[in-house]
Order: C-alpha cells, then structure tokens, then sequence
C-alpha cells in the first residue's frame, strides 16, 4: 500500500500538473478529489484517462485503487493503472510501478524491469526511487550485487535532504549484514543512528520509532531510557499505532516515589494515555493482554476526576489519526539489532 510520505508527494505532483494544466480539465476532478467526494471525482478521471489519455488521470485512478479512495482497495488493479501511467511522464507513476514489478504484484517479480523504471523515475525527479534502485543492488537483484554503490546511491537522496531517504538509510546500516562476494558491507549501527535521528528531526514517525527502539535496546550506544521514551512518545504522537505501546511501557515502567510507592502524576497520567490507546489502536493482538494488566494498576491509584480530561485527549487523538484497519511496514519482516517488527 502506498505509504503517507509517497502519497503526499504524490497529491502535491497532482495538485502541481494540474495548475500547470492549459486547460484545466482536470480541475473540477481533484477539487472533488479534495474533498473527498470520490464518488464525483472516480468517473471524472476515468473519462479523462479513456476519452482523453490523460497521463495524469491514468495516475491519479491508480491512487484511487492503491488507497481505496471510495472502494476497496485492489493492489493488482492499482498496478495496471500505475503500469499505464509510467508508460508517460509521470515521475511518480515510474516509482510505484518498479514497486509492483518488485512485489511481483501482476506476475512474477521483474527486477531488470524494476531497474529500468526506479531509474526511469529517478531521472525524471524522482530522487527517492534511487533508494530503491538502491535495495536491488544491495540484494543483487537485477543488477550486480553492490551494497556500497546501493547505499551511496540512496546516501546522495538522503543528503539532498529527502526525508524518506534518511529512513531508508537508517534501514540499511541498521539491517544488512553482508560479506559475500568480496563486498564487505558490515552493520553500522553509528551510522543507523544519525540517519534515524536526521529523520526524526524531520518528522518522519517511521525514523523516531526506529530510533526510538535502538536507543532502548542500547544498539550501537549505551542504553538512553530518556531519548527512546522521547522518540517513542514523538512517533504514537501522530498516530504511529507501533509506538503506541512502547511508549505506555516505558510510562509504566518508570522509577516510583520512594515514599508513597507510586508514579509522578506526569508519568502516572502518560501511562493511562498510551496503555489506553494501545488497547484502542494497536493492532499487535499480544501487546493488549498486557496493556489491560497495566493499565488496571493504573486505575486502582490514579483519581477518578482525571478520566474525563484524559478520555477527551484521546477521543481527540484519534479524531485527527482515525485507527488503521492494518498496519504496514515497508518490505518484509524489519529486525534491529534484538528487536523485530512484523
């Protein structure tokens, strides 16, 4: 599924093509699209892409399939519509049809093809396909295995300031661990951490868990309790549902008053906060019999006057980050160092 940091880069390639547009016939469409009247806007494209050959229609119904804009989401579907769109000019259209191509989402995968189009959206201005290009050469697919070119090629897009590149990058160094073939690419979890921070700066909530995680673990530096309770905190804070978790434990798990045997008010009201919204909107079904056992001890101490102003923050959490009927993360299974994401 499209991820938030592509679609946004696509809707702004969108919004820009269709200012650019002579004759705006795709206007009234994306101000439909705007508003999330998909009803309106889906017929418009599609006349626009059949009738028209409207390259930027044909992109557009592939987002609407890709994102389940108004119908069920159908990744094949998706996928023919990406495929006819790179088949232009659309930058864009170029990088998700090489991820269908990977994927193998029509037919088997196609990595020399996947090649072609990573770079054919690359040279269009495309900048972030080049860390996926980046993926095939690390893994040797469709090219000759080269880790280091791989992770130079996706080091210049991070440094041009790319966000998703920064993340990507952190990936790398954090995940590979490769010696064959006289390429001696070992993990480098220093520099995981830079490019993780340099994202997180940046916003990127994918970037702040990641970063978040090894800082807990002690990967690459000594355990820092603070920072990943920090980082944790940044990333469920809009709405990253993996962070949702971390965060409540750490919250609950912090040193008591000596005295009275119970938590600061701040740390008592953070742990109610995050166990509750784990058990709202986590979708990790073993982190939930937990939440509950932590969040009653929470209960039995923390003054029931609290609830109603608690409860408020997090109806309005989840108002402006509605819970996902699915969580998904980049590629396959994800392991840091001890940790692994699913």
């Amino acid at each position: 599924m499209l991820g938030l940091v592509y679609l946004f880069l696509a809707l702004n390639l969108v919004a820009v093509q269709l200012h650019a547009s002579p004759d705006g016939e795709l206007r009234q469409a994306q101000k439909a699209l705007n508003t999330g009247d998909y009803e309106k806007a889906f017929p418009l494209y599609i006349d626009a892409a059949h009738n028209k050959n409207n390259p930027l229609a044909t992109f557009t119904i592939a987002l609407f399939y890709d994102n389940g804009w108004g119908r069920p989401v159908d990744r094949a579907e998706a996928c023919r519509w990406y495929e006819k769109a790179a088949a232009t000019t659309i930058p864009a259209a170029s990088h998700f049809h090489g991820e269908c191509l990977v994927e193998g989402t029509l037919k088997s995968s196609d990595y020399v093809e996947a090649v072609r189009s990573f770079q054919q959206a690359a040279n269009l201005g495309h900048y972030f396909s080049l860390c996926s290009l980046a993926e095939l050469y690390v893994d040797g697919l469709g090219v000759e295995k080269n880790p280091a070119k791989g992770i130079t090629l996706c080091q210049q897009v991070a440094e041009k300031g790319v966000v998703p590149a920064m993340t990507r990058l952190g990936r790398f160094y954090s995940e590979r661990n490769d010696k064959t073939e006289g390429n001696d690419k070992t993990l480098d979890y220093i520099a995981a951490q830079h490019w993780f921070l340099m994202g997180a700066q940046h916003r990127s909530a994918e970037s702040q868990f990641r970063l978040a995680l090894m800082l807990r673990d002690g990967i690459g530096k000594p355990i820092d309790t603070h920072g990943a309770t920090f980082w944790f905190e940044a990333a469920a804070s809009q709405g990253y549902t993996p962070a949702y978790y971390p965060t409540a434990t750490l919250y609950f798990h912090t040193p008591v008053d000596p005295k009275t045997g119970l938590w600061t008010e701040k740390n008592l009201a953070k742990a109610y906060l995050w166990l509750s919204a784990t058990l709202r909107g986590a979708h990790n079904a073993d982190e939930k019999p937990e939440a509950q056992q932590m969040l009653n001890q929470i209960l039995e101490v923390m003054p029931k006057t609290w609830r109603p102003e608690l409860d408020a923050k997090l109806t309005e959490h989840f108002t402006q980050y509605p819970i996902k009927s699915h969580y998904v993360f980049p590629r396959t299974n994800i392991k840091i160092g001890r940790s692994t994401i699913n």
